[in-house]
């Protein structure tokens, strides 16, 4: 039988398969030998092993990924969906950033969606609107309290495989819950002393929530790493400077300090948002730094060897 894997942990993987019954499955000894990792997500052929408990089998082989994602570790996803809060926790968009440039290398489509839009302001919605829109992205809000935009949130969804990403307490699973409630994903308040959420999201897992709608809910995160990127290709990752490149003084240009820069001019004229772009230079001058170049000469040679 064909289906798919829902999620993965401790060593066993748990299929949807195509006569409606979830299987917990152990991978064949061949994908080790092989290096293999079987993915939330993937696509797989299985059989089925008698066991008098449960519904097992085993997982054959994996159908060909359309593509494949290391942070969060997914296959074959449409898009990914960023949720992020405009209350507690505040927005990090440098954070944000990082994760709109992985999907980037993985020529992922995004959307962002900001939660709790009850505890922001008109100003402060149409900013972040304005900036990440010119980024090539939709742009959404919602609030899970109020339920208000929840209604656009489920359309982007449907007929697509999405992955939900975004720190934690932000209200990932409040969401899905109150739009899905046989969802029945885990829950819990922010933890003030940390930051963090308690008892929410511990490993990657896909849900079913209708004809070919699926979405993979992932754990939360607070820090992401963009170090395998060299610096000169970050301004790659940032479409709206995509107009004015090869217009600048110097070729070469990273756009940080060469006077002369077009996109610099871009973003005084409000052509790029300063807040995209101060967020670039950010980024570019951790990749610059010797530490960074450190991790990717071992990365480098890590893959040689």
């Amino acid at each position: 039988m064909k289906g798919r894997i829902l999620k993965g942990i401790g060593g066993f993987y748990y299929v949807h398969a195509e006569d409606g019954k979830v299987y917990e499955c152990r991978a064949r000894g061949l994908f080790r030998k092989d290096g293999i990792k079987p993915l939330t997500g993937d696509e797989v052929t299985m059989e089925c092993v008698q066991d008098n408990e449960k519904d097992a089998g085993n997982i054959i082989s994996l159908l060909p990924r359309r593509n494949e994602l290391i942070r969060p570790a997914a296959a074959n996803v449409d898009q990914a969906v960023i949720i992020f809060s405009l209350g507690y926790p505040e927005p990090d968009l440098t954070l944000l950033d990082k994760f709109l440039i992985l999907m980037g290398t993985e020529d992922v489509q995004c959307v962002i969606a900001f939660n709790k839009n009850d505890m922001s302001s008109k100003e402060q919605n149409n900013a972040l609107k304005t900036a990440y829109e010119r980024s090539g992205c939709r742009v959404l809000f919602m609030s899970a309290r109020t339920g208000e935009g929840l209604e656009g949130f489920r359309n982007c969804l449907e007929k697509k495989t999405s992955v939900l990403a975004g720190p934690s307490g932000v209200g990932k699973s409040s969401i899905v819950n109150r739009l899905w409630p046989a969802a029945n994903m885990e829950t819990g308040e922010l933890s003030r002393k940390t930051g963090r959420g308690k008892n929410t999201t511990r490993h990657t897992e896909v849900f079913a929530l209708g004809n070919d709608t699926y979405i993979l809910d992932t754990p939360g995160f607070t820090s992401l790493s963009v170090d395998f990127l060299e610096p000169g290709e970050l301004r790659l990752y940032y479409p709206e400077f995509m107009p004015f490149m090869g217009e600048c003084r110097f070729r070469g240009c990273t756009h940080v300090t060469e006077p002369g820069c077009r996109v610099r001019q871009a973003v005084e004229e409000r052509e790029v948002h300063p807040a995209r772009y101060e967020s670039y230079v950010s980024i570019y001058r951790d990749l610059d730094s010797e530490e960074s170049r450190r991790k990717r000469d071992r990365i480098k040679r890590s893959h040689q060897s």
